[in-house]
């Protein structure tokens, strides 16, 4: 069973988004460097920066989202931004006619979703995107780390990276601390 890790870019305050959806500068540091992310045309980030991402990314089977993240970027017109397959959660199917070709898998509710995502995987990581789709999967206990690209911004408020998670989550130091031009990769396990 592959490894589920939540991850997302985030201000410092802890926002994946404004109030209205908007990214803002969250996302500028990856058109500010000189190194291409492998597999990902249109990014150009610092080497160290790029080295990270490319190696995260290459090793994600399934994503797993929220029917709104769905819905805002129209599902990517069904080519998943990692991986093969996306996991969408959501009270309502995919839409009628919507890119029949594409592996798109709509599921009610979090076990169901990481089921689906742990059968689609195999071996591979497990993608999570933050925000209260993830703060639930985490609230759950399926979620095995977290990734964070730290933006040195403050919004004020929007959407939180774990939502409106309950109570209190453990994660132990961090076993990755690398310093990009713009941002700061950290990763945490999460402690059981």
């Amino acid at each position: 069973m592959g490894t589920v890790i939540m991850h997302s870019a985030m201000s410092v305050d802890g926002f994946i988004a404004d109030e209205k959806d908007g990214v803002g500068p969250l996302h500028d540091w990856y058109e500010t460097g000189d190194t291409p992310i492998d597999g990902a045309s249109g990014f150009s980030v610092s080497r160290v920066s790029a080295e990270y991402i490319s190696g995260m990314w290459a090793s994600i089977g399934v994503l797993v989202i929220g029917r709104r993240l769905f819905d805002l970027m129209n599902g990517w017109d069904g080519h998943p931004p990692v991986g093969e397959h996306v996991v969408v959660v959501s009270h309502q199917p995919k839409p009628e006619g919507w890119h029949p070709e594409a592996s798109y898998h709509f599921v009610d509710g979090v076990p169901a979703a990481i089921e689906k995502a742990q059968e689609l995987a195999g071996d591979r990581t497990i993608a999570v995107n933050a925000g209260e789709v993830g703060g639930e999967i985490l609230a759950a206990g399926f979620v095995d780390e977290v990734a964070i690209d730290l933006v040195p911004v403050v919004f004020g408020s929007g959407r939180r990276y774990f939502g409106k998670v309950d109570g209190q989550h453990l994660l132990a130091d961090p076993h990755v601390v690398i310093q990009g031009e713009g941002v700061l990769h950290l990763g945490f396990k999460v402690r059981r």
